[in-house]
Parts: structure tokens; sequence; C-alpha cells
């Protein structure tokens, strides 16, 4: 199967949901933060990052722009985008995705998106936009 990287502050969320896309047979690593997402794409290239929107040190725009974006060799990982705000979909644009999910999701939503992107294996097309440095 997969190696995926979770990265959401929820914690006992993001654990969920790593345990249960452990059982599909996927191999998950998982970060609390931006910051600690960042760290762990560097050590190990995942093959779907599932990032969280809100989060604290690094959100996850600024996390996926910063490393999948910068020439760091990850600019393949499909970014699957789950939050509870209003604009995810407007946030999924900058960032450049296509993956993206409200939360509260159910548990088939999830592996049905991440079997779409595992799939189509759409890159990230980020709009100068989503540059945090830009925003200035």
């Amino acid at each position: 199967m997969a190696d995926l990287l979770i990265v959401d502050d929820d914690l006992d969320g993001a654990q969920a949901l790593a345990e249960l896309l452990e059982l599909e047979g996927h191999q998950v690593r998982v970060g609390y933060n931006g910051e600690e997402g960042f760290w762990l794409a560097q050590q190990h290239t995942p093959e779907v990052a599932i990032l969280d929107v809100e989060m604290p040190i690094l959100d996850g725009p600024g996390m996926a722009y910063r490393l999948f974006v910068h020439d760091m060799g990850l600019e393949d990982v499909p970014i699957i985008l789950l939050s509870g705000i209003p604009s995810l979909a407007e946030v999924a644009s900058m960032v450049g995705t296509p993956y993206f999910h409200g939360k509260p999701y159910s548990y088939e939503e999830i592996v049905a998106l991440l079997g779409r992107a595992l799939s189509e294996r759409t890159r990230p097309a980020p709009q100068p936009a989503a540059d945090p440095d830009a925003r200035g």
C-alpha cells in the first residue's frame, strides 16, 4: 500500500485516522503541527500528504508551499487538505490541490479521496498568493 504523512494538530483525530489507514495496509507517520510535518517529510518522502489547514507554528498551506513547491524534491507529492473552515475550496485552489474534504468526514470518504489521490497523483500547482512570504 502507500506511505502516508498525516499532519494535524488534533491529536486524537490524527491518531484515529492513522490507525484506520494502517488497518487498510498503509504505512502512516503523524505530525502534530506544520513544522513537525515539514521535518517528517524531509526525512522520508510520503506518497501522499494529508494536511489540516489551521495548525499552530506552521499551517497546512504554508507547509505545503515550503515543502512541496520550493524545489525540495517533493513537488510531485499529492496533498489532501482536511479542514472545517468554510473557505476550504478556496484554500485548496490556492495550494493547487484537487484533493480536499471538510471536517467532519466519514472514514469511507477519506479512503475514497485517498484512493483517488493515489490513482491520479496530481501534483500541487499553487497560485503565487499561496506563498506565505508573499502575503506580507
